[in-house]
């Protein structure tokens, strides 16, 4: 089972990604495009080029862990960025593979450095 903890580091690698690639293949691919190696933990997230199939691939303490999904109707709804990658938290990661686009959620306070700030309007 999947564990999509608020702490968990989740890297969206936003190119396409050829879904017959396994866990070696992926694993460089994922440090090609984040500059992190898979063995230090977080987990990596590709999707297919049509954005109905992602695959996660994560270190499960003894070896790599591989898990697949396919959408039977609709998209992963996701932007394609430059850098080729984006870096989210567990709990987005749950809403995206529940069907949620990540660009529609708004929080109503605004975050600067990690601290709310205080705006006087109401």
């Amino acid at each position: 089972m999947l564990n999509l903890d608020q702490d968990l580091r989740v890297y969206l690698c936003t190119t396409t990604t050829d879904m017959r690639r396994s866990f070696d293949r992926l694993a460089e691919m994922a440090l090609e495009h984040t500059g992190s190696n898979v063995i230090k933990g977080g987990m990596y997230v590709f999707f297919s080029r049509c954005r109905s199939r992602a695959k996660l691939l994560y270190w499960d303490g003894d070896g790599y862990a591989l898990w697949y999904k396919r959408l039977e109707v609709g998209t992963f709804k996701i932007k394609l960025l430059e850098s080729g990658h984006e870096e989210i938290s567990g709990v987005d990661l749950k809403l995206l593979l529940s069907g949620m686009e990540l660009s529609r959620i708004k929080f109503r306070n605004h975050l600067k450095q990690g601290v709310y700030e205080n705006h006087d309007t109401c």
